[in-house]
């Protein structure tokens, strides 16, 4: 960490707070199977995936476009590659259904609880939705940050500027924390902002990147 003291933590929301959708991705594949032409389920993710990263590395400033649309966009292309007869628009409600009411990780409330400095979530989704999943856990967060707010997503700068300019903190004055290498890690990083991996699943840790297994873990790091 940098030397100063912490006075804030930025903290990513979808796989670091609640769950991610991979059990709904799981059921949303299985009816493109189901309904299209396709032999290996895998093909499926992969095609979508890279559809929807393609779009979301390409949204931001005037060509922002939210994460429902391009949810749906990208569920639109999967399923004419693979001549599915499923509908988009069904295929992405039950996406959105996860995300305003996802589950929640065991030590999430206790860490909201216990701060010893104010913490404000940083997050790659719609606003409307995640406000939904917040009053949904029924969580206080000092403040929400959403790359609909900025129009931009991590790990691009636009998000993790303005929650800084926001708080009026300066990046040496905050730890992001957050489940993604890429978007969390490289994209805090990048700005000088303090960085903690949320580890949660005992992967390999890569060489110089500070990791922790668990929320609660990150208070060791926040100076008094």
């Amino acid at each position: 960490m940098q030397n100063g003291e912490i006075k804030a933590l930025f903290v990513d929301f979808y796989g670091t707070i609640v769950h991610e959708d991979g059990e709904v991705i799981k059921k949303i594949t299985d009816i493109i199977q189901k309904t299209g032409v396709v032999e290996d389920k895998s093909e499926i993710d992969s095609f979508w995936w890279k559809d929807f990263q393609t779009m979301f590395q390409n949204s931001y400033g005037d060509t922002f476009e939210t994460q429902r649309a391009l949810e749906e966009k990208s569920l639109e292309h999967t399923l004419a590659k693979f001549q599915s007869t499923a509908n988009a628009k069904e295929l992405s409600n039950l996406m959105f259904e996860h995300w305003v009411k996802p589950p929640i990780f065991e030590d999430s409330k206790e860490f909201f609880e216990k701060s010893p400095v104010p913490i404000y979530i940083v997050s790659n989704i719609d606003t409307d939705d995640i406000n939904r999943a917040i009053e949904y856990h029924n969580l206080k967060p000092a403040g929400v940050f959403t790359s609909e707010d900025a129009r931009a997503y991590k790990p691009r700068s636009e998000l993790f500027e303005l929650a800084l300019k926001k708080t009026g903190l300066v990046p040496e004055e905050v730890i992001h924390i957050g489940d993604s290498i890429s978007s969390d890690v490289k994209g805090a990083s990048a700005l000088g902002i303090n960085t903690l991996w949320l580890n949660r699943f005992g992967k390999k840790i890569p060489e110089g990147v500070r990791s922790i297994s668990t929320l609660i873990e990150s208070f060791d790091f926040i100076e008094n």
